[in-house]
């Protein structure tokens, strides 16, 4: 039996054991009490939000792109709606494998896109499988677009059938449009799009750069390159709220996009018709006609055309051939459009030869041969023999068609193009300050002269991927020997075998032996612009135009202002002058009188027979450059008061019975010339010279051509 104590120690000790348990249970109540509180209460803000941001989704609106217009508002470059397919990548994620597949089969049946291809375009850049340039670089909570200007039918069926295409969304968006003007194609000075890469996201990034983002699309080439920044404009934000199984459920928020600025160039698509029209004409009549050096029709196999305001160096007109359709580009170029562009059967599309085609500048470069001469020893009182030949060491050096005119000056060399006139002049001088062969720093005022007026340098024109051209001296030569030297070697040193002609097998032992030396015979060409010189047609417009103006080079310019979506002028882009030509202006003036006479009476007169010369004052130099292994590369440079026009097309003939034609139809249509009249009002642009002021952009989205200033080009002429 227990004792009374003990059974009071028993009661005192379970009635403990529930005060610690009753003390556990507050404070672990206490506890949780505490943290709901903290979670709830200090911290319910935070927390709201992420868990906000798990239902919440950011998708990025893309802004539209700014337009691209002529001198006269003419759009060269518009934005249209296009029907885009996109998939849902999340939900696509969540069906079943055999769902998916059946899915992607049947977007591929609708789009035209091969199972494939969707797959890699589904698959975000820098994850295992991804293909440049094909992969999604956008937000992985975004829609990835899989196929683009796809038919409205296609767009409509998978609108109105969601329970078979789940995930799948078809959407209208903005894409580059090509209005085409007066029929213009453009596409070497405009350019194209393709989507940003992965290297160049991070770059933006990096920078800062919030105008830039997974799906845009920047530009390539042309202005679309260079003013890039202007008219890509300012990518907008959606948010928008959605379930567990990622369907929309509503708008959150939402940052609208800016659209992109609008570039007003200097082009006039009047006068970028015509060139571009002229040119084509010119290349197929070449492909007809026989050349009597070869027996076989001219190739005619590319060619160019620029005109440029002399007084700022704006291009009004650039054409390029071969082109391509800029259209190609808009929802994705293939692999077979794109092997094209770059193909050289096709004559290599995709580069420009205005800007990038370097060819050797024939007679055209006997002009600023003359303004070295002239300031150089030389003076206008010079005669000196225009011989059939003249012989340089052991080869004669003739005349084109081995004509002669006697004793003539530098006006009636240019004139009749006399190719030994200027032999002399080059051998001359070659004799009396480099005839050491070896010497690289020897003076050589033919050359400065042509670096003077920008030969060998780029022009910095507003145009990405320009040609800086090749001035062959010395210096050049010697580079180009070491370059060259271990390649031509190899071949001299080795017995000559069935694949290599006697021309290649001997000119490649000279070449190993004595290929740095700039000898007499390359002194020779060079003042007739052969040999290893080349230049872009752009170039010689621009020197050209430096005779035009008075001796000032300027950048060339093919944008002329910014202009804002609601109309107003962010920025003009004014002329940049980059060097002046220092020559005298009696030399100038003798230079420009001389080449008047070729238009006159010389090269270029049976092709200008009764155009108003009195009222147009045309200045002209014709060139034929010949080229080892080709046919003749046909040139014609010319000028006024207002313009320059330069045409050359490779592998065409003679300067002016190819190009002179073609060369006079754009004289006529820049000053309304008729027959034997100059009609201004039907010149190509009002008032004959380009407008001084901008179009004008109305707020419903029209634009109005620039008020004209009452001011014509004759007056402009008299004001100089």
């Amino acid at each position: 039996m227990s004792r009374p104590s003990d059974v009071a120690a028993g009661a005192h000790r379970t009635r403990l054991r529930i005060v610690v348990l009753q003390a556990l249970v507050l404070s672990l109540f206490a506890t949780l009490l505490g943290r709901l509180y903290f979670l709830q209460v200090v911290s319910g803000e935070e927390y709201t939000a992420q868990a906000a941001s798990q239902s919440v989704r950011d998708i990025v609106e893309q802004p539209q792109r700014g337009l691209i217009v002529d001198d006269m508002g003419r759009p060269l470059v518009t934005n249209r709606l296009a029907w885009v397919v996109s998939v849902d990548r999340t939900l696509l994620g969540k069906l079943p494998g055999r769902d998916r597949r059946e899915l992607l089969s049947r977007v591929s049946t609708a789009t035209g896109v091969g199972v494939k291809q969707l797959e890699r375009r589904l698959v975000t850049c820098g994850d295992e499988g991804a293909v440049t340039g094909v992969c999604w670089n956008g937000s992985p909570y975004q829609p990835v677009p899989v196929a683009s200007d796809v038919e409205r039918e296609v767009a409509l069926r998978i609108l109105e059938q969601p329970e078979d295409y789940p995930g799948v969304l078809a959407e209208q968006q903005s894409v580059r449009a090509y209005p085409r003007p007066y029929g213009v194609n453009l596409a070497h000075v405009l350019g194209y799009l393709s989507p940003v890469t992965a290297e160049e996201l991070e770059q933006a990034e990096a920078d800062g750069e919030d105008s830039v983002n997974g799906a845009s699309v920047v530009g390539r080439a042309g202005v679309e390159k260079q003013y890039d920044a202007w008219l890509r404009g300012l990518p907008g934000t959606q948010s928008v709220a959605v379930d567990s199984m990622g369907r929309v459920l509503g708008d959150d928020s939402a940052v609208e996009a800016r659209p992109g600025d609008t570039l007003v160039t200097s082009i006039d698509a009047k006068v970028q018709s015509v060139v571009e029209q002229q040119l084509l004409q010119t290349i197929r009549t070449a492909r007809q006609t026989r050349d009597t050096v070869t027996g076989r029709n001219y190739a005619a196999d590319s060619g160019a055309v620029v005109v440029l305001e002399a007084d700022t160096g704006r291009v009004v007109a650039m054409a390029s051939h071969p082109t391509y359709d800029p259209e190609v580009w808009v929802g994705g170029i293939s692999d077979d459009e794109l092997a094209r562009l770059y193909s050289e059967a096709a004559g290599t599309p995709l580069l420009g030869r205005a800007t990038q085609g370097q060819f050797a500048p024939g007679s055209t470069w006997k002009p600023f041969m003359t303004a070295g001469a002239l300031t150089h020893g030389y003076s206008t009182d010079t005669r000196l023999n225009c011989s059939s030949a003249f012989r340089v060491g052991n080869r004669d050096f003739k005349n084109y068609e081995s004509g002669a005119y006697g004793y003539i000056g530098f006006d009636k060399a240019l004139e009749v193009s006399c190719n030994t006139f200027f032999y002399r002049v080059g051998f001359h001088y070659w004799q009396k300050f480099g005839s050491d062969e070896a010497d690289v720093k020897a003076f050589d005022p033919l050359v400065e002269e042509a670096k003077d007026f920008g030969f060998g340098s780029r022009t910095g024109i507003d145009l990405p991927g320009e040609a800086a051209g090749r001035i062959a001296d010395r210096r050049w030569k010697r580079e180009y020997y070491k370059s060259m030297k271990d390649f031509y070697c190899g071949i001299s040193e080795k017995p000559q075998d069935s694949k290599t002609s006697d021309f290649v097998y001997k000119f490649a032992y000279e070449f190993c032996v004595e290929g740095y030396a700039y000898r007499a015979g390359d002194a020779a060409n060079f003042a007739i612009g052969q040999g290893d010189t080349v230049v872009t047609p752009l170039q010689l417009a621009r020197a050209y135009g430096a005779l035009a103006n008075g001796g000032t080079l300027y950048a060339p310019r093919v944008g002329k202002a910014i202009v804002g979506p609601d109309g107003s002028v962010i920025e003009r882009i004014e002329p940049k002058k980059v060097g002046t030509v220092d020559l005298p202006a009696s030399t100038i003036g003798y230079i420009d009188t001389a080449l008047k006479g070729v238009t006159r009476q010389g090269t270029m007169a049976w092709r200008m027979g009764g155009f108003p010369l009195e009222e147009v004052q045309i200045r002209s130099k014709t060139g034929s450059a010949e080229v080892y292994g080709k046919q003749s590369t046909s040139w014609v440079a010319s000028y006024s008061d207002d313009y320059v026009v330069v045409m050359m097309v490779s592998q065409g003939g003679t300067g002016s019975g190819t190009s002179g034609p073609a060369v006079r139809a754009i004289w006529e249509a820049l000053y309304g010339v008729e027959g034997d009249a100059v009609r201004p009002d039907r010149a190509a642009i009002p008032g004959t010279v380009p407008p001084g002021r901008l179009p004008k952009f109305l707020a419903d989205g029209s634009i109005l051509p620039p008020a004209r200033e009452k001011r014509s080009a004759a007056k402009r002429r008299a004001s100089r």
